[in-house]
This record gives C-alpha cells, sequence and structure tokens, in this order.
C-alpha cells in the first residue's frame, strides 16, 4: 500500500512541529513547509523577533525540527498572495470603516487554498497545520464537518469556519485531540528546539500592534482629524482619525466626558466617531454576508445555533435565518455586546461549526 503524503505548515512554533511529528510517527511521507508571507519592509520599524510567525528565527526552527525529525523542509514565497489578499484587505477594511480579521483571509487565501494547491500540484495527499480544530467526514450528512478540539481554551475553529468541503477533504489536524499541555510534553519528550517558545500573540504583520501606523506605510494614506459626536449628534471635540478607533473602545480616546466612554459607532462619510455609555453597544441582532456554511449545504428555515461575534467570545444562543441575497440575520437571545462590522461571526451546533461570515 502507498503511503500517503502530506505537507505540513511549519510556522517555526512548537504547535505545527508537533503535528509533523504525528503524522511521520503514523506512518504518512511528510515535508514541512514554511511560507514567506512578507518582507521586513512591509512590516513596522518596531518589529519584535520572535513576537512575528515569519521571522528568520522561524524558519530556523522549523528547520532544525524537520532535520532532527527526519524529512524535508521547503520555504514557500506566497508574499504576493498574502500581500493582495490579506494585507490589502485588512487595510482597505479599516479604510471602509470595518475592523476586518486577517488571520481568518490568511486561512482562506493563502494556507487552506493556496498552499493546499501547491501541495497537490506536488501529488501530495493531504495538507496538515497545528490548528486545534477536529475534521471529520459525516456519512449520514455526506459532508466533511469541522468541529471543536479537546482543549477548548486553544479553541481556533472561529478563524477556519471559510473552509469549504474540498478543502476540509484534503485537511489534517492532527492536535485536534489533544490539550497544548501534551502538546508541549511531546515536544520536549522528543528534544525539540521549539518545545518552550512562547506562543505569538500578536497579528503577524502588525507585530506592534499599531494598526493605524500600518495602514499608512502600506497605503500612503492618512486619515484627517474628524468630529466625536454623541448619540444626539452633539459634537463632543476632535478625533486623531478614524482608523484610531474601533467599536467598544474605551481607552486611548483623549476625551474627558465624566463618565466611561465608549466608541459605538463610526461613520467614514461623515468623519464622525460616535461616542456612547457602554449600554449603547449593545444588540439583539446582526446581519452577516460572505458567507459559508460546512455542516449543512444551505438553510431552508430558521435554524437555533450558538454564536459568537469575537475569537475570543463564548457561543451564545441565537437563531439563524436566510434573508436572500447571500445575507443570513443572527437574533441573539441575550444583546451582545460590540458587535463590530468586519468581524466574523461563527454558528456552532454542539460542538459542530455550522458555518459563518463576515458582520456587516
Amino acid at each position: 500500500m502507498q503511503m500517503k503524503k502530506v505537507m505540513v505548515g511549519m510556522s517555526g512554533g512548537v504547535d505545527s512541529s508537533v503535528a509533523a511529528m504525528l503524522l511521520r510517527d503514523k506512518g504518512y511521507e511528510v515535508m514541512g513547509v514554511t511560507l514567506k508571507l512578507f518582507s521586513d519592509e512591509d512590516i513596522s520599524e518596531a518589529k519584535k523577533e520572535g513576537k512575528t510567525c515569519c521571522a528568520l528565527s522561524d524558519v530556523e526552527d522549523a528547520r532544525s525540527v524537520a532535520r532532527r525529525l527526519g524529512f524535508e523542509h521547503l520555504v514557500f514565497n506566497f508574499k504576493d498572495n498574502f500581500r493582495e489578499h490579506v494585507m490589502q484587505q485588512f487595510a482597505d477594511s479599516y479604510l471602509s470603516g470595518r475592523t476586518p480579521n486577517p488571520c481568518i483571509e490568511c486561512n482562506r487565501h493563502v494556507k487552506f487554498d493556496k498552499m493546499l494547491r501547491r501541495a497537490l500540484e506536488l501529488d501530495y495527499d493531504y495538507i496538515a497545520t497545528g490548528h486545534y480544530a477536529v475534521n471529520e467526514y459525516d456519512e449520514s450528512r455526506g459532508r466533511w464537518l469541522l468541529k471543536r478540539p479537546k482543549d477548548r481554551s486553544k479553541d481556533q475553529t472561529y478563524v477556519l469556519y471559510a473552509l469549504t468541503q474540498e478543502q476540509l477533504s484534503h485537511t489534517l489536524f492532527p492536535l485536534g485531540e489533544l490539550e497544548k499541555t501534551q502538546v508541549r510534553e511531546l515536544a520536549e519528550s522528543a528534544g525539540l528546539v521549539n518545545s518552550n517558545k512562547p506562543d505569538s500573540q500578536d497579528i503577524c504583520f502588525v507585530p506592534d500592534g499599531d494598526y493605524a501606523s500600518f495602514i499608512k506605510r502600506f497605503t500612503g494614506c492618512d486619515t484627517p482629524c474628524g468630529s466625536f459626536i454623541d448619540t444626539d449628534g452633539k459634537v463632543l471635540g476632535e478625533h486623531k482619525g478614524i482608523i484610531n478607533y474601533t467599536i467598544g473602545q474605551r481607552k486611548g480616546l483623549g476625551i474627558a466626558l465624566g463618565h466611561p466612554a465608549y466608541v459605538v459607532r463610526k461613520d467614514m462619510d461623515a468623519n464622525t466617531v460616535t461616542i456612547g455609555l457602554e449600554s449603547d453597544l449593545y444588540t439583539k441582532s446582526l446581519v452577516a454576508d460572505d458567507f459559508n456554511l460546512i455542516s449543512v449545504e444551505k438553510l431552508d428555515a430558521p435554524m437555533r445555533v450558538t454564536a459568537k461575534t469575537r475569537y475570543s467570545q463564548k457561543e451564545q444562543p441565537a437563531v439563524v435565518s436566510y434573508l436572500g441575497n447571500g445575507e443570513y440575520m443572527v437574533e441573539f437571545d441575550e444583546p451582545q455586546r460590540a458587535v463590530t462590522s468586519g468581524q466574523a461571526v461563527v454558528l456552532y451546533d454542539g460542538d459542530i461549526v455550522v458555518g459563518g461570515g463576515t458582520i456587516k
């Protein structure tokens, strides 16, 4: 029987390294690949080595692991693809008043599209990553399912909701049944150089967290100052450019009202940022488009689900309905805080990902 071949995306971190090791131990023919996604000049001068997933040390760590585990390692240059589909989309979204999640777009357009197509061109059967998720084929539904992992604290299904049936059929998630502590123990016992390497917490191309400076540098656009207004339209002061603010933001507003104040709305056309009370941040419903369904082919009737509107949020009870024209409405049982245009809403049926889309 011919050995199955898998291309493992290795970022230099412990998760992808252990994923590769587990697949090797199961008898797969493994090749490790590290994706070159941007150049140093693309990102902030304040780049912190080790806080972003594409530093030179990460490539060296991935290569070291591959050498120790006895399989080939290559670097693929996907900079043009990443620049177009992730960095440009990130900048354009902010400039249109939205707050994007670039990890979702990277998974959608780079890791599970560009890398998968490259793997298939090279006659590999699968790609694999160190994401904490489970995928399996459900005979009764005739569909591939994406499910939450054993380690709920590391659940990454929120950023994987855009995966198609074709992509899921060629993807392996070896860490889905493991706890993070087990992964580190496996790496340490195998003598992997990155067994105690910290996880990256930042957007890889904005490692200093200064989104506004990145957008100005990347696009050459500098959004002008405008007015802070209250919910009645009264001018409260001057803001420093609309891309500097996100819905729900409280700190760094530079305005004193005698009570806690939050960004509750942004109007790009009027160049205004609306400031209100925390109670003004809550809403019971949202509309989303650019939707991808996984567990069902289509939504013929309203469906009871749980939903989350940001990565770190706990899922909340809701009902999803199809409105037509590619738009879906999600109505929550209880009002939700700081639902933000450009972020993703991801729907669950127990542990199974129903699908998700982009909040309008």
